[in-house]
């Protein structure tokens, strides 16, 4: 076979996806329509949990030195944002970066980790084998076909892999259009988030590099007949005055474009050798900013699990989880977007609506339940059945502080750099451990001001910061179900002390 796992598609999803694999060592190409980056931002933000998961690898800091921290985020565009700054996180921001920044430094870690991307290249169908897959490419130099053991389809909304793989996608179709602009204002507004609503729509507007806004205009009479029509300069001022009483100046558009609230989720994440990510499994309004940040996570945990499969260490259960984990999370993803959507409602009711609900968030409890909705921190996974049950199976975890057993004090991500599980054992390590494949072992004297954590014997932490069990020195026979926890999760693996 040419290539482990072939992806087709370079965004976000797609690169990140690439740069886990080849971190463990797999194989992997990456099929990519465009010839060079697009330098426009369909997305500007990465909100908490995608910190996370870029902290992890260590590419945190690359990020940071580039966006800008916000502390806020928003739900439907209510005048009261939502307070990521008391979220339970270390990245309690939201980081306002271009799109085309993002796909930036994560080409180039995927780059650096041997993964090949063949840009100019565009695919045409594919072909699921016996012991194969198949992508049928039409490049540069002609019709060429590409096999790997596995097809990754991160190629947005139009998913040809997902077409061609015939998992259905259903949902809704748009009945709201919206419009943008990046454009340059002469009399721009003071605030870094501008609104403006009332019965004529709404307007969101917010700058971007290089002296260029964003203008994001919704208003209940566009038709829907122009949901495919191109922007025109002339439009967009002309919406922006209807609403605002001015156009504010504008002029000069870098790049502008429409869209509607098609909502739908693909069936299936998972079909035989073709896995689905991104907005190739899921579309709807980009309502709070979501999309790509659900794409990442998507990524962060296909990622390891299709990487321990190729390399014999995954179990089949823990490939098909992808779905199961996912396909939950792409469900209430596309519920909140329609709740948000629901709320861009001009009528005086809904204006009115509007106000109370922005007053309602003014509750610090209101206001955290929407924003680790929004930010991805609520996210927890189902716990493995066949482990003691813990509070802690599933949970997603912060960046916390970790005493080890020489006395130093260390910060959790900075053991997940290299993606492998990893094993918080506290106290003495248990004999059979020095036995048990591919995990790596951390000796933990104390998690201070944790309490989920008092008790806990050992705790095997998943590459994507989750955890997969938590085992307590109360339980009956603690060793042998950490043991068997291990080889459970990670079967064929080396274990290596930290």
């Amino acid at each position: 076979m040419d290539f482990d796992v072939l992806i087709a598609g370079g965004g976000p999803v797609g690169l990140l996806t690439a740069s886990e694999l080849a971190l463990a060592g797999v194989r992997t190409c990456i099929v990519e329509r465009l010839k060079e980056p697009s330098p426009f931002s369909k997305a500007l933000t990465l909100h908490p949990r995608s910190i996370e998961i870029l902290e992890m690898r260590g590419l945190g800091e690359r990020f940071k030195q580039i966006g800008k921290p916000v502390p806020s985020g928003h739900f439907a565009s209510l005048k009261t944002g939502l307070d990521f700054s008391a979220l339970d996180t270390q990245a309690n921001f939201t980081l306002f970066i271009p799109q085309y920044e993002t796909e930036k430094v994560l080409e180039e870690h995927a780059r650096n980790l041997g993964v090949c991307i063949l840009r100019g290249h565009e695919v045409l169908a594919v072909r699921e084998h016996e012991e194969s897959a198949e992508l049928v490419v039409q490049g540069p130099g002609g019709l060429s076909f590409l096999t790997a053991s596995y097809i990754v389809g991160a190629d947005g909304a139009g998913s040809i892999i997902r077409k061609q793989a015939r998992i259905a996608f259903s949902g809704t179709d748009a009945n709201i259009t919206a419009m943008l602009g990046d454009v340059s204002l002469e009399n721009p507004p003071e605030s870094h988030f501008y609104t403006c609503e009332n019965r004529e729509g709404g307007v969101v507007i917010v700058p971007l590099d290089g002296g260029i806004f964003r203008v994001i205009i919704t208003a209940p009479h566009m038709p829907q007949a122009l949901l495919h029509e191109p922007v025109t300069l002339e439009e967009l001022k002309k919406e922006l005055n209807r609403i605002c009483g001015t156009d504010l100046g504008m002029n000069s558009p870098v790049w502008m474009s429409r869209f509607g609230n098609a909502s739908k989720l693909a069936e299936h994440y998972r079909s035989g050798k073709i896995f689905l990510a991104g907005d190739a499994a899921h579309i709807h309004f980009p309502a709070g900013g979501q999309g790509l940040n659900v794409g990442l996570q998507d990524a962060m945990n296909l990622g390891w699990k299709l990487a321990a499969k190729i390399n014999g260490r995954c179990p089949d259960w823990l490939l098909d989880s992808y779905h199961n984990e996912r396909h939950p999370v792409g469900e209430a993803l596309l519920v909140n977007t329609q709740i948000q959507t629901k709320l861009f409602d001009f009528t005086r009711e809904g204006l009115y609506l509007r106000e109370l609900l922005s007053g309602i968030l003014e509750f610090s409890d209101v206001n955290r339940y929407l924003a680790e909705q929004t930010a991805a921190l609520s996210v927890q996974y189902e716990a493995d059945e066949e482990m003691p049950e813990h509070e802690l199976n599933g949970k997603r975890l912060p960046d916390i502080d970790l005493t080890l057993s020489d006395g130093t004090v260390k910060r959790l991500y900075t053991f997940l750099h290299d993606g492998r599980f990893l094993l918080a054992a506290f106290g003495k390590e248990p004999k059979e451990l020095s036995r048990m494949p591919h995990v790596r072992l951390m000796q933990v004297k104390a998690i201070d001001s944790r309490p989920e954590w008092n008790g806990v014997k050992a705790a095997l932490i998943r590459p994507d910061g989750h955890v997969a069990w938590a085992v307590d020195e109360s339980m009956e026979n603690a060793e042998q179900l950490i043991a068997d926890g291990i080889c459970r999760w990670c079967e064929n693996s080396h274990l290596q002390s930290v």
